[in-house]
């Protein structure tokens, strides 16, 4: 299952992507926690020291690219394939379960509680004034779009901040997306904004309410999200220890908010994994970037990449290789 963790910046959607991926890795089954926000902090919350990181993944977008491909007839070269190229029949598909490619080797790293960490990596110089960071999240898009991930498996992606995420399709690549909210008008405001973006893409969307102090502040949600709020997470000593560096473990959380994390898992596994919507979104959106900026780059016509008798999710024809 894929799960995107979103939110207005500061509301802890960094944070608390790191307590689920442990909370889902202390439960057994791989978990990958992907950083593809702006702000590199995934690894610092799963307690990953900065010379531990893995590579970032957007500097090495082109090896990405040429794993990926394969001998998939339809993209002639690894400059011919976007963000948005869906794999075909000859693509390398990726498996949580047999992590053994150059993809999870040479771009994954384990941290001290289970999960497995990819980043996208920040801006380098080269990038500052002439880059947009929708280039680095990219090899996040291919990842998932390649990626044939089952049951008890588990992909954890902490996404730019705000609205941000529509800028591509990457936020059609989850089983589900937590909206994390602090309650403050501003905390709702992206809430009503993500929503009404993703409700012409059948993106199911839950509110997780952070920093709760007491049932004024659960109410106040509450009023504002309706149904949509699953569960809050108190204001936690625990946490904040965690967020300065002290030393943090799962057992140090509060007995609610560690309820709270296993509501939200819950609810990840209660969802159904819909293979032929992802096939469908993943099409559409290749489709509009191709129209939109792909084919006057790449100077082919990238409608061609998408291979018809192809099926998405662990069938015989998508694990072809």
């Amino acid at each position: 299952m894929r799960v995107a963790f979103v939110g207005k910046g500061g509301s802890g959607k960094t944070t608390l992507s790191a307590l689920f991926a442990r909370y889902t890795a202390s439960h057994g089954g791989p978990v990958v926690a992907v950083d593809a926000d702006i702000n590199q902090h995934l690894g610092m919350a799963l307690g990953m020291a900065d010379g531990a990181l893995p590579r970032p993944m957007g500097s090495h977008l082109a090896e990405i690219k040429e794993y990926l491909r394969g001998d998939n007839p339809r993209i002639s070269s690894a400059s011919a394939m976007v963000k948005t190229t869906p794999p075909g029949r000859g693509s390398r598909l990726l498996r949580l379960d047999e992590p053994g490619d150059p993809i999870h080797t040479g771009f994954a790293t384990v941290t001290p509680e289970g999960p497995r960490l990819m980043v996208t990596g920040p801006f380098s110089e080269d990038d500052l004034g002439v880059a947009c960071y929708h280039s680095k999240v990219g090899a996040v898009e291919l990842y998932l779009n390649h990626l044939v991930d089952g049951a008890g498996e588990y992909v954890v992606v902490d996404m730019t901040a705000g609205a941000d995420s529509f800028a591509s399709g990457l936020f059609t690549r989850f089983d589900l997306t937590f909206l994390v909210a602090e309650p403050t008008r501003q905390g709702v405001s992206v809430y009503r904004q993500y929503r009404d973006y993703a409700a012409d893409y059948d993106v199911p969307i839950v509110v997780v309410g952070n920093k709760v102090h007491g049932p004024d502040d659960v109410a106040f949600l509450r009023e504002h999200v309706g149904d949509d709020l699953l569960v809050c997470l108190e204001h936690s000593a625990a946490i904040r220890a965690m967020e300065q560096g002290r030393p943090f473990t799962l057992q140090d959380l509060e007995p609610a908010n560690s309820a709270a994390l296993g509501r939200l898992l819950t609810h990840l596994d209660a969802q159904e994994k819909d293979w032929s919507r992802f096939g469908r979104q993943a099409i559409r959106f290749h489709l509009r970037n191709a129209e939109a900026w792909a084919n006057r780059a790449t100077g082919e016509d990238l409608a061609a990449q998408i291979d018809p008798d192809f099926v998405f999710g662990p069938t015989r024809v998508s694990l072809s290789r």
